[in-house]
């Protein structure tokens, strides 16, 4: 069963200019946010995760729910303090499909030194195309930098990415799940368990799995580097053709990013049984917001965004009360 992903149309995109960057297309009725551009330079120093964040934190008092929620399971907190605001049944164990993909991302932020050159292997496209997942479209034989397969792996939920990733820093897939499942355990992600760097729906449908707060401990994680959050806030990414490798275009599969004010980021995931996942971050108005939805239905490509969207409108005008 294949990963499937929102690919959004380039026909209006213009071509940035010489190094790698990626931008946000110009404001319009359908964009909300300004245009941006952010040049990502791969250095050690953007591994370096930025003050702490939270862990989760117990649920404060607050009044109603979120309407309209389709998700099976679901959690909203504020991600200054980690506390949960609304959440249905956040320790039930389901498949979240690429989101498994931000465990990956995590351990080679951790390792540092994102400018490190990996070869792309031709089992990587072999892999990808094997299982039936997404794939990036990388070239055998390309060099590109860590944080360069970062947002191929982020961004268009590449499973070739997933596996050079893994096959360099564990090295070996095998090794890799290893120290996936070893760093969940440390985090406490103790519903959790991967068996792939991806989250393929093998061995098995429900092979890999995890709950809505164990994912919320994951972003929290993530999110605290800064090399991460530039590129999942991004709708696209360029990296024009170089010395060692080909020209690239990825689409962030994240249908909140560019429609959604405020939106962050994070990930996407989708299986015909996991069905629509996301991992989600947004701010406004000097809040910010993270939150999980899992086995959203597959109503559409965008029906997990669109019950992130519901519950970040309530977290928004939600004015929680402490105990006491």
């Amino acid at each position: 069963m294949r990963l499937r992903t929102r690919v959004v149309s380039l026909a209006a995109v213009a071509v940035i200019a010489a190094g790698v960057a990626a931008c946000a297309p110009a404001a319009g009725k359908d964009s909300p946010r300004p245009a941006k551009q952010a040049a990502i330079a791969p250095t050690r120093s953007s591994a370096t995760p930025s003050s702490p964040r939270p862990s989760v934190s117990p649920a404060i008092q607050v009044t109603g729910a979120p309407g309209g929620v389709k998700a099976k399971g679901a959690v909203l907190a504020d991600a200054a303090t980690g506390q949960v605001l609304w959440g249905r049944d956040i320790d039930t164990e389901r498949p979240m499909a690429s989101v498994t993909k931000v465990m990956t991302a995590l351990l080679v932020l951790e390792s540092g030194n994102l400018g490190q050159q990996i070869r792309v292997p031709k089992a990587a496209m072999e892999y990808a195309w094997k299982n039936g997942g997404e794939s990036a479209g990388l070239h055998p034989g390309d060099t590109l930098t860590a944080q360069q397969l970062l947002a191929a792996l982020l961004l268009p939920s590449g499973a070739d990415a997933a596996y050079a990733l893994a096959n360099s820093y564990g090295p070996g897939l095998d090794a890799f799940v290893a120290k996936m499942n070893a760093t969940a355990v440390t985090m406490g992600m103790t519903h959790t368990h991967f068996t792939s760097p991806d989250g393929l729906p093998y061995p098995t449908e429900t092979a890999t799995y995890s709950t809505p707060s164990d994912l919320l401990t994951l972003g929290l994680a993530a999110m605290r580097y800064a090399a991460f959050r530039s590129i999942v806030n991004l709708r696209f990414y360029h990296l024009p053709k170089g010395k060692g490798h080909h020209q690239y275009w990825w689409d962030n599969t994240d249908g909140l990013i560019g429609s959604y004010q405020g939106a962050l980021g994070i990930k996407t995931g989708y299986t015909d049984v996991a069905k629509h996942c996301l991992l989600f971050e947004a701010a406004r108005n000097g809040r910010t917001l993270i939150g999980v939805v899992l086995d959203s239905p597959a109503t559409g490509a965008n029906a997990g965004a669109q019950d992130a969207e519901k519950m970040l409108n309530w977290g928004f005008r939600l004015r929680p009360r402490t105990p006491g």
